[in-house]
C-alpha cells in the first residue's frame, strides 16, 4: 500500500512539473441552479480537500439568487464555500424569450468575471440554457471545460444544448456506458472521455443510514409515515409549454383525487415556469391540508425524502436518474426525459387526456419498493474526477481535436467522378402507362422503364417505388448520380407538399395522395411533384422553345388538353393550385359534355377522348372508313383513324377536326387576351394537326395587339418526363423553382 501511495504521488508530481513550477490547477465551478448544484456540491468538496493541487473558484449564477426560487445560493454558503463572484443573469419572463435574452445578459456578464479569475479549467454541468452561456465563454475566451454528464438523451430542447456544449468541451465526465458510446459517436476523443459515474450518487448511496423520519416531519407534518407520502416535481417542457401545462393541470387532479399527503417543488426557471405556479395557486395547492409547496429543500434532506417516499411523479431527471438508487416507485410524466436510461421502478405515462390515466399510474406505483439501481453511478465518481483533472497537461494544444470515423476517400477530384453527370429520376403518370426515366442535365433520357399502370393505389405505389429503386440501382451503372425525383401526374396537385388533391376520371384512386414522403424514405432523396401540364411548360422552359421566355403557355394535346403558363419565367400555380386547366376554359354554352361535368369544354372537343366519340359515331354509322383504310374487327376505333379518314378525304371526319381545331384557337385567343404570352406552345400528338387551325382563329378573332404571337410545336419528344426532371434539375442547381 505504501508503496502504491509513493507511486501515486510521484505521477502526481510529474503532472504538476508538466504543468510548470507546480502550479495549482485553477478550477472554475459555475454554479446555476439547484439541481446542477447537487451534482456539483461533491466535486467541489473533493477540490477543496486537496489544497495542494487545486485552486477552487465558485460562481453563482441562474436561479440561485432569485427569492421565487429560494435564494439557493444559501444552501453554497452553508456547504462553507466561498462565492467568489454571484450573477444576476435571469431576465423575467414566461417565454422563450426571456430564455434567450437570460442567455444574452450571461454572455454580456462573464467575460469580465473570467478575465479577472483567469481559471485553467471550468466545470460545467448539464444541459440548461445557462450552462450554454457558460460554455460558449470559457470556449471564445480559450478556457478549457469539463463538461459533466454529456452524451445523455431526455428528448426535448435539453438534448440540443447539452450536445452543443458537448462540441464546445474539452473534456468529458458521463455517467453511463451507453453516454460514452454517444459521445465517441459524437467524435469526441476517446482518450479525453471518462466514465465516472454521477457525482450525486456519491452522496446517494450513503445517504439511508442518517436520521429522516424528522426530515419527512418538518417537510410534510408530524402525522406522516414512511412509503405514505409523494414527491412531486414537474418542469415546463420548452419546446411544447402548453401541453406540459395542461399535464401538470390532469397531475394535480389526480394527486387531489389520489388523497394522500404530497410535497409539491415549484418548477425550474424556464418558459412556462409562472404559469404553473398560477395552476398550483388556482388549485389552492398551497392551502390544501394534502399538500406542502415548496420552493427548494435542501439535496440531502430531498435524498431522505424521495429515499422514503411512497412514489415520485414528475418530469425531472432526479426521478429516472437519483431515485433508482433506492428503488422508490417514479412515475415520470411527458416527453421530457424521453430516451433517459432508466431502472424498472420507473413507469412512464408519455401522454394523458384525462386524469385517469394518471391516477392509474398512481394506483400501480405507490407503495412499493424495488431493487436498487446503479445505472448512474456507484459512488466513487468523485476520485476519478479528481484523478482525471490532475492528469490534465495544460501545456497540451489548447484546440480540441474531433476524432471523425474512417470514410471512404474523398472522390471530389477523381475524374469519374467529375465526368458523372447530374441526373434526375422522373416518373410520368399516365392515364395507361407508368414511366420512370434517368434523364440528364443536358435533357437526354439515358434510360427508361415503361409498365402498365395499376387500377388500385396500392399496386400503382408500390409499383413506383420498385421501379425507382430500380432505374436508382441502374444510374450508378450508367454513371449518373441522381439528384432528386421529379413526378409528373394528371389532375390537381399541391407541389408545395407533394401531395395529389384530386385526379383525373382517368387515373383511379388517386385524390389525396402524399406521394413526397413513401419515395423520399424509400430513396433517401428529395422528392417533387406537380401537375403534368405544369411540368410540360417547366420542359419547355428548361429545353424547349420556351428557354430564356420571360412569358410563355403551353398546352398539351393529347387524351385530355392541359396546359401550363409561365409568367415572368416563374411557373403560375394559383392560390388552390388550380390554375392553367386550360382544357376546362368554355368556348360553347351548349357544346358537348366534358369529362368535367360542365359543357363545352376544349377538351371536349380536342382532346383524343372527344376525337375517339366522334370516330366511334362515324363508324358505328359507316361513314368513317373510305377508299385506303382497313380495320380489323377486333381493332379500336380511335382518333388516330379519324386523324386518317380525313386525310383520305372523309369529308365528315375532316370537318370534326375543323371543329377540333376552331375550339382550341378559341380557348388560345381567351388566353392571349387574358395573359399576354409571347410565346404559345402546343405539345402533344395532336399538336401538328391542330396548328394551322390556331393560327387561323387567331387572325380572326384575337385583338390586333395580340395577333403577333408565336405559335410553335413542341419540339421536345417527352415533355411529361423533361418536365418531371426539370422539377428536379432546375431546384438542386439553379434554386430557381
Amino acid at each position: 500500500e505504501v508503496y502504491f501511495k509513493n507511486l501515486s504521488k510521484q505521477k502526481q508530481n510529474k503532472v504538476m512539473e508538466k504543468n510548470g513550477n507546480n502550479h495549482k490547477l485553477r478550477v472554475c465551478v459555475a454554479t446555476c441552479n439547484r439541481a446542477d448544484y447537487s451534482k456539483l456540491a461533491p466535486i467541489m468538496f473533493g477540490i477543496k480537500a486537496e489544497p495542494h493541487f487545486f485552486e477552487l473558484d465558485v460562481v453563482v449564477l441562474g436561479s440561485h439568487l432569485i427569492d421565487d426560487y429560494g435564494n439557493t445560493y444559501r444552501m453554497i454558503e452553508q456547504d462553507d464555500f466561498d462565492i467568489h463572484t454571484r450573477l444576476h443573469t435571469i431576465v423575467r419572463g414566461e417565454d422563450e424569450a426571456a430564455m434567450v435574452e437570460s442567455v444574452g445578459l450571461a454572455l454580456v456578464k462573464l467575460p469580465d468575471v473570467l478575465n479577472r479569475l483567469k481559471p485553467d479549467i471550468m466545470i460545467v454541468h448539464g444541459d440548461r440554457f445557462d450552462a450554454l452561456a457558460l460554455a460558449t465563454s470559457a470556449a471564445l475566451m480559450n478556457i478549457r471545460i469539463l463538461h459533466i454528464e454529456g452524451g445523455e438523451v431526455s428528448g426535448t430542447i435539453d438534448d440540443s444544448i447539452r450536445h452543443a456544449i458537448t462540441k464546445l468541451a474539452h473534456y468529458h465526465v458521463c455517467c453511463t456506458r451507453s453516454a460514452e458510446q454517444h459521445l465517441i459517436a459524437m467524435c469526441e476523443d476517446h482518450d479525453r472521455i471518462l466514465l465516472a459515474g454521477c457525482p450525486s450518487y456519491d452522496k446517494l448511496l450513503s445517504a439511508k443510514n442518517k436520521d429522516y423520519m424528522s426530515i419527512i416531519r418538518v417537510w410534510l407534518g408530524e402525522d406522516v409515515k414512511t412509503r405514505d407520502y409523494i414527491v412531486a416535481l414537474q418542469h415546463p417542457v420548452t419546446t411544447d409549454i402548453k401541453h406540459s401545462i395542461k399535464m401538470f393541470e390532469l397531475t394535480l387532479d389526480a394527486l387531489i383525487s389520489f388523497n394522500k399527503r404530497t410535497l409539491v417543488l415549484f418548477p425550474n426557471v424556464d418558459a412556462g415556469d409562472k404559469e404553473m405556479v398560477r395552476v398550483m395557486r388556482k388549485k389552492g395547492i398551497e392551502h390544501h391540508p394534502n399538500f406542502r409547496a415548496v420552493k427548494h429543500v435542501p439535496f440531502d434532506q430531498f435524498i431522505q425524502l424521495v429515499a422514503h417516499a411512497g412514489c415520485m411523479i414528475g418530469n425531472s431527471s432526479c426521478g429516472v436518474r437519483e431515485v433508482g438508487a433506492f428503488g422508490t416507485p417514479v412515475i415520470n410524466l411527458g416527453t421530457r426525459q424521453t430516451g433517459r436510461e432508466t431502472g424498472e421502478n420507473v413507469l412512464h405515462v408519455r401522454d394523458a387526456d384525462t386524469q385517469d390515466k394518471i391516477l392509474h399510474a398512481l394506483q400501480l406505483q405507490f407503495g412499493k419498493q424495488y431493487p436498487c439501481s446503479k445505472i448512474y453511478g456507484d459512488g466513487n465518481a468523485v476520485p476519478r474526477i479528481l484523478k482525471f483533472l490532475k492528469s490534465i497537461d495544460l501545456k497540451e494544444p489548447l484546440q480540441k481535436k474531433f476524432c471523425f470515423p474512417p470514410v471512404k476517400d474523398n472522390i471530389s477530384q477523381d475524374i469519374d467522378h467529375i465526368l458523372e453527370t447530374q441526373s434526375a429520376l422522373a416518373v410520368d403518370l399516365g392515364g395507361t402507362n407508368l414511366r420512370v426515366a434517368i434523364v440528364s442535365m443536358k435533357g437526354e433520357i439515358v434510360k427508361k422503364y415503361t409498365e402498365l399502370n395499376p387500377k388500385t393505389y396500392e399496386d400503382r405505389l408500390e409499383l413506383i417505388l420498385k421501379m425507382c429503386v430500380e432505374a436508382a440501382s441502374e444510374a450508378v451503372n450508367v454513371n449518373c448520380r441522381i439528384l432528386g425525383v421529379g413526378i409528373s401526374t394528371g389532375g390537381r396537385v399541391n407541389p408545395r407538399e407533394g401531395i395529389v388533391l384530386h385526379s383525373t376520371k382517368l387515373i383511379q384512386e388517386w385524390s389525396s395522395v402524399d406521394l413526397r414522403t413513401p419515395i423520399s424514405d424509400a430513396l433517401h432523396l428529395p422528392v417533387w411533384v406537380d401537375n403534368d401540364g405544369n411540368c410540360a411548360a417547366l420542359a419547355e422552359r428548361k429545353f424547349g422553345h420556351g428557354k430564356g421566355i420571360e412569358n410563355f403557355v403551353t398546352l398539351i394535346t393529347g387524351t385530355g388538353i392541359g396546359g401550363g403558363i409561365v409568367h415572368q419565367h416563374e411557373l403560375i400555380h394559383g392560390s388552390s393550385f388550380c390554375a392553367a386547366e386550360l382544357g376546362h376554359i368554355v368556348v360553347s354554352l351548349d357544346g358537348p359534355e366534358c369529362l368535367c361535368g360542365s359543357q363545352g369544354c376544349i377538351e371536349a372537343y380536342a382532346s383524343g377522348i372527344a376525337l375517339q366519340r366522334e370516330a366511334k359515331k362515324l363508324h358505328d354509322e359507316d361513314l368513317l372508313l373510305v377508299e385506303g383504310m382497313s380495320m380489323k374487327e377486333e381493332e379500336v376505333v380511335s382518333a388516330a383513324h379519324l386523324i386518317q379518314a380525313a386525310k383520305l378525304g372523309n369529308t365528315k371526319a375532316d370537318s370534326i377536326l375543323r371543329t377540333a381545331g376552331t375550339a382550341l384557337g378559341l380557348g388560345v385567343v381567351n388566353i392571349l387576351h387574358t395573359m399576354n404570352p409571347s410565346l404559345v406552345i402546343l405539345s402533344g400528338v395532336l399538336a401538328s394537326h391542330y396548328i394551322n387551325a390556331v393560327k387561323d382563329v387567331i387572325n380572326r378573332q384575337a385583338l390586333s395587339s395580340v395577333k403577333t404571337v408565336d405559335v410553335v410545336v413542341s419540339n421536345l419528344a417527352d415533355p411529361a418526363l423533361l418536365g418531371a426532371a426539370s422539377l428536379v434539375l432546375d431546384y438542386t442547381t439553379r434554386r430557381i423553382y
